[in-house]
């Protein structure tokens, strides 16, 4: 059991173990569980920092059979800092593409050069420290600091969260802010500091293999003699989570122009999906439309001569998810005998050509149903 106080701000947590073991003796048992049945992982063989900030920046938001492939690509053609810092943002991100969330990788480049202008290209080696670079958050920054300096300092992912709240039947909902400093202060009172880095692993595998957010192996858990919700049989009620997530549904209608072999995309801009990523010419409706209110929006948007002959042809329609919003993408063909006035931002590429760009897993999936990649 648990009995959290707040004075002046300050988060005093009392822990009541039902058992009469000590914590040190949970520790161990469940760093011996980890070291006789951890998966084999490239990045846990290794103490560089670049190597496990590489792999926890793509495991982030990634099953680990997805992220592995990637993670292998990446550290090949940039196996250090100075050769990411060094490369071009389109090479970045025809990398990553299909991995989503590409704010990552953009932040990733951003950090690489922040590391060689001003830390000499050495990777920062304290948490403090680290947790000041672009695009790392307290627990990529635990990670590198644990995994790679061997800092005491605990990381709290989704499983750690898991974990914990079954062992001390923690009622604070993970995603708020007494959560959070609640689920830090416990994982950090709980961390075997002569072993934090193996610690850290160790809660982390249990919480990935284990304590499954779904049917958890609770017979094979190390500590489980210990667990409040598993001794109490109310496994399925945690963690605690608050539902905010709000989503928005968007209608996009991209236009596929046909001119001699060629036809036209253009780089996203900053401040919406897909930063950076080469995408088709786009008309975007707040709901469904019919086909006759595109052919006007087409007219109005200037792109060519407005004809009346203008032929329309329904390539694809898809339903794309994203973490915030609902995409309801139609892909429309349109041959022409000459090029429309588009914006100077818009380039004529070969149809052949478009395998080169990095684009969006959306736009891929449109490609490989024409048959153009």
């Amino acid at each position: 059991m648990y009995k959290l106080e707040v004075k002046n701000d300050v988060f005093f947590i009392k822990i009541f173990h039902f058992s009469c073991k000590p914590l040190i003796m949970l520790q161990k048992e469940l760093i011996n569980w980890y070291l006789l049945n951890k998966r084999e992982l490239p990045w846990r063989n290794t103490s560089n920092p670049y190597i496990i900030w590489l792999s926890e920046i793509i495991l982030q938001q990634t099953r680990i059979q997805q992220g592995l492939p990637y993670f292998e690509k990446f550290l090949k053609k940039f196996p250090t800092i100075k050769k990411l810092a060094s490369a071009q943002n389109h090479e970045i991100m025809k990398l990553w593409q299909g991995l989503g969330y590409y704010s990552r990788a953009r932040n990733m480049h951003k950090t690489a050069k922040t590391i060689i202008s001003n830390h000499k290209g050495k990777f920062p080696d304290k948490y403090h420290e680290i947790i000041k670079l672009t695009g790392i958050g307290p627990y990529t920054a635990a990670a590198i600091a644990s995994f790679a300096f061997n800092e005491a300092v605990a990381v709290v992912d989704g499983n750690v969260h898991r974990v914990l709240s079954r062992y001390y039947a923690i009622n604070e909902s993970i995603n708020t802010a007494v959560g959070k400093k609640l689920f830090a202060q416990l994982a950090n009172d709980f961390l075997n500091k002569d072993a934090p880095a193996t610690h850290n692993q160790a809660m982390m595998e249990l919480g990935a293999v284990i304590c499954k957010p779904q049917n958890p192996l609770c017979n094979n858990c190390p500590i489980s003699k210990n667990c409040l919700a598993f001794s109490f049989k109310q496994q399925e009620l945690f963690p605690k989570k608050e539902i905010k997530l709000k989503v928005k549904n968007r209608y996009l209608h991209y236009i596929f122009f046909s001119f001699k072999g060629k036809t036209a995309i253009h780089q996203r801009p900053a401040g919406d999906i897909w930063q950076n990523l080469y995408d088709l010419p786009l008309i975007e409706f707040d709901r469904k439309i019919e086909t006759e209110e595109l052919r006007n929006a087409l007219k109005n948007e200037n792109w060519f001569k407005a004809d009346k002959k203008l032929k329309l042809y329904l390539a694809m329609q898809a339903k794309h998810k994203l973490t915030h919003q609902n995409l309801f993408a139609t892909f429309w063909f349109i041959a022409l005998n000459q090029k429309p006035k588009l914006e100077v931002a818009f380039i004529w590429v070969d149809k052949t050509d478009l395998k080169s760009y990095a684009i969006s897993r959306l736009f891929e999936k449109f490609l490989i149903s024409q048959n153009l990649i």
